[in-house]
């Protein structure tokens, strides 16, 4: 009999129990999807890569950090000219790291569609990114990305 009066209660405190983690967890839903629709609302990058151009790219991330003079026709880095002497190493050592500036955009909007804890770039009032900043888990250790793009100039095809 006893059995009998812990079951209704053991019913009701089951759907009690249920109840709250649906709501929990609806919450916990309903949370990721307004920070997903918060990210989805960060504006894409819209800049036009143009046929020709050169900058300066100042990196600092784990794999590539100096100062670089870029060189870029038709979406490929055509040169790469290291300017202190960790980029001259590199730029002989992997050639293939240093970025165009679409690749750098490429690069933050997939931080910011991977949920990065910083996907952040200053502009130009041409759109151009000036400075990125990425940094993908804020407790983690040497997987940020700094990014300073300078001395941009749009050459003739």
């Amino acid at each position: 009999m006893t059995a009998g009066r812990l079951r209704p209660r053991s019913a009701s405190a089951a759907a009690m129990i249920g109840a709250l983690l649906c709501a929990a967890t609806s919450a916990a839903c309903d949370s990721s999807t307004s920070a997903e629709s918060a990210d989805e609302r960060k504006p894409k990058t819209t800049w036009e890569e143009p046929a020709a151009y050169s900058y300066t790219l100042t990196s600092t991330t784990q794999v590539l950090a100096g100062t670089f003079r870029v060189k870029v026709r038709d979406g490929t880095v055509t040169e790469a000219v290291g300017i202190d002497e960790d980029s001259q190493r590199q730029v002989q050592e992997l050639p293939r790291e240093i970025p165009t500036i679409a690749e750098l955009l490429k690069r933050l909007d997939q931080a910011r569609s991977d949920g990065a804890d910083t996907a952040e770039a200053e502009y130009a009032a041409d759109g151009r990114p000036l400075r990125i900043t990425l940094d993908w888990e804020k407790n983690a250790i040497d997987d940020e990305a700094l990014y300073v793009i300078s001395s941009y100039e749009s050459t003739p095809v």
